[in-house]
């Protein structure tokens, strides 16, 4: 059976430099089934994953791209077998250890979004180290989503609203479309203009659902650990060759 991640053109050569996306949002998924694939325990395959994280972000990072948003663990995933998730907060652990270099390097810039107080404290306390040590950086801006879900950052900005609402902060005829996106977790940066879920998986997950509201979507078979820059470079052509109305007609946008 042909692999679906072997590509033989060059989708680099390809990109609009102009019209790269500026924000790209990308649900990693598959490691589990990779290495079971390959007759490994699951944890390889989210080792594996982190290598295709660091090839992504550094592709993402020379072609310009300004956010890239990663969702790496769902509040969801909470439910998954206390030794994974053991496994997997060790692993970040570890990860962002080895990284930070590498991002301070590259000019990265490192935050997160996500219920970061359900993170074990040593998990807790090497993202805000790295995020505190990224912080001046102005290239990349690297999102991790972690402990995340959309219905749970709805809920609390919700919350956060009616709270506002009883000190007086804001009147209830106030309250449209930008105001509830000030009070999302992603209020600091723009809407994601594309988002690739690898798998095979047709579905996003209860990611983003408020941000994704006109952002392309791009599935692809490939695997996470499989997925690589020319992949990626291909679900950004083929980005690059759609029309975004937003609700307009062709002939209005042109």
């Amino acid at each position: 059976m042909n692999n679906p991640c072997d590509l033989n053109m060059n989708f680099k050569e390809q990109i609009q430099k102009n019209r790269i996306p500026r924000h790209i949002a990308i649900i990693m998924d598959g490691n589990g089934r990779w290495a079971k694939r390959q007759g490994l325990a699951r944890m390889y395959g989210h080792r594996q994953g982190v290598e295709t994280v660091h090839t992504i972000t550094e592709a993402a990072a020379a072609l310009g791209v300004e956010y890239l948003t990663l969702y790496a663990f769902s509040t969801e995933n909470w439910n998954r077998p206390k030794e994974e998730v053991d496994a997997l907060m060790t692993l970040l652990v570890d990860t962002i250890a080895k990284e930070t270099p590498t991002l301070m390097k590259n000019n990265v810039r490192l935050s997160t979004i996500g219920d970061l107080s359900r993170l074990p404290e040593n998990t807790q306390r090497k993202f805000k180290d790295c995020i505190s040590e990224t912080s001046q950086n102005t290239g990349l801006n690297l999102v991790i989503a972690l402990s995340y879900s959309a219905r749970w950052e709805i809920i609390q900005a919700t919350r956060n609203i009616a709270s506002a609402l009883q000190r007086g902060e804001i009147l209830l005829e106030d309250i449209n479309e930008e105001v509830l996106s000030s009070y999302m977790t992603t209020a600091q940066m723009p809407d994601p203009d594309l988002l690739i879920r690898t798998s095979g998986e047709l579905r996003i997950s209860n990611f983003l659902l408020w941000q994704l509201a006109y952002s392309e979507l791009y599935f692809t078979d490939c695997l996470w650990p499989e997925f690589t820059e020319e992949e990626f470079y291909r679900a950004i052509v083929d980005y690059q060759h759609r029309e975004r109305r937003f609700g307009k007609t062709s002939e209005q946008i042109h």
